[in-house]
């Protein structure tokens, strides 16, 4: 007779995205990727983001640091660049954000904004120039779209870009700008007598200023600034020769969405799991928090949700890879993945009764975070009204 091998035996506890199996839809290199940055954010970043975001630091050597990770300009071919595909890059930011939001914020400015941004649209003098330090993090980047009266409606810039011989004067002000006070180099966008224009600023040109945004209560592990230009006189060759009109800052800003398409399911899916551990360490009335049924009933809404936007992720990230994402499917995907992280992050909170409101556990700092990125590269509300554009053709933001 031949022996029966004996069933595995049923695993008693799953870690939340396990129940999905999510790790079945990706290749080998893209679970190496998410490890490799995990580890990085499990034993660099975690152990002292608490002390980061109480006194509003990104400490500057962090950029070298992402650079030799290589998740600086990670999906972009060549000068540096690693050239992995877009779901790693995801998976890359999924990580990053499980330890904060700043994280995710940094690499995300530096590469899908202020890399991308010279990769698309620069000359080969600036790509050489700017690319190969950027990936290493020996250079930082940021991006000045925003300004203070124009978030939503960046046409309106009042940035201004005039010729003056063959040179250009920039005049004007950005504000909430990423990595501000740390760059070297800023994108900066500005009104001409040709439509909107690209600049690449070096940040020591006489006449550029970046002032830090202080008192924040989101974001703190980040860096974020007023740039102010003043008479800054630029030669000719610091025009981004190929971007001409808006949609050149907006493809950028859809590079940097997708990236929050993954990310805020990293504060979600941190914020659930230290959730999981403190109901199994935290008793009441003489048992464990997890054993209820309304905890249960949170953890398991909680689980649902957190699965199906990594599910979405995953899909527009082969998409993506595939035969390009429009912008209204990243639309669909940030609206969605960081609305319902920000539900995720308070919910898990509550769980944690009083010390949930201490920089001991997560939640509540993932909570904060995500109220800014609920808000930045498109609030919520355009991307239901581009949502709505694609479902009925009508603008209704005009």
């Amino acid at each position: 007779m031949t022996a029966t091998a004996a069933p595995a035996a049923e695993k008693s506890t799953y870690r939340p995205l396990e129940l999905f199996d999510t790790d079945r839809l990706l290749d080998q290199d893209e679970r190496d990727i998410a490890a490799t940055v995990r580890q990085f954010v499990e034993t660099r970043l975690k152990p002292n983001v608490e002390g980061w975001f109480e006194s509003a630091t990104l400490p500057r050597e962090l950029a070298k640091e992402f650079g030799d990770l290589g998740v600086l300009g990670m999906h972009l071919q060549g000068y540096g660049c690693a050239g992995t595909n877009a779901v790693s890059y995801g998976l890359a930011c999924m990580e990053l954000e499980a330890g904060d939001s700043g994280f995710r914020s940094f690499v995300s400015v530096q590469g899908s904004l202020s890399m991308f941004s010279i990769y698309r649209f620069g000359s080969e003098e600036q790509k050489n120039e700017w690319l190969p330090r950027l990936a290493t993090g020996e250079a930082i980047g940021c991006f000045g779209l925003t300004e203070p009266d124009f978030g939503s409606n960046p046409a309106g810039m009042r940035t201004r870009a005039r010729r003056d011989g063959s040179d250009w004067v920039l005049n004007g002000t950005k504000m909430w700008i990423t990595n501000g006070n740390l760059a070297d180099v800023a994108t900066v966008w500005a009104q001409t007598d040709e439509g909107i224009r690209g600049f690449l600023v070096p940040t020591d040109t006489p006449g550029f200023t970046a002032n830090a945004i202080h008192r924040k209560l989101s974001l703190r592990a980040s860096v974020t600034s007023e740039l102010v230009l003043d008479n800054v006189r630029l030669p000719a060759s610091a025009q981004l020769p190929l971007a001409q009109g808006l949609s050149g800052p907006l493809s950028c800003l859809n590079e940097a969405r997708f990236g929050i398409v993954f990310g805020a399911l990293g504060a979600a899916r941190d914020s659930l799991e230290s959730a999981i551990a403190y109901t199994h360490s935290r008793e009441v009335f003489d048992k464990p928090l997890a054993s209820y049924q309304l905890t249960q009933e949170k953890l398991a809404n909680m689980t649902v949700e957190l699965g199906k936007g990594m599910l979405l992720a995953i899909h527009l990230g082969r998409i993506k890879d595939a035969d390009g994402v429009r912008p209204e499917q990243i639309s669909l995907g940030k609206l969605n993945n960081v609305r319902e992280a920000l539900a995720i992050a308070r919910e898990c909170r509550t769980l944690l009764g009083g010390s949930g409101i201490t920089l001991e556990y997560s939640p509540l700092r993932h909570a904060n975070n995500l109220e800014s990125v609920l808000t930045y590269e498109g609030t919520s509300e355009m991307h239901l009204l581009a949502i709505g554009k694609a479902l009925t053709g009508q603008a209704a933001f005009r």
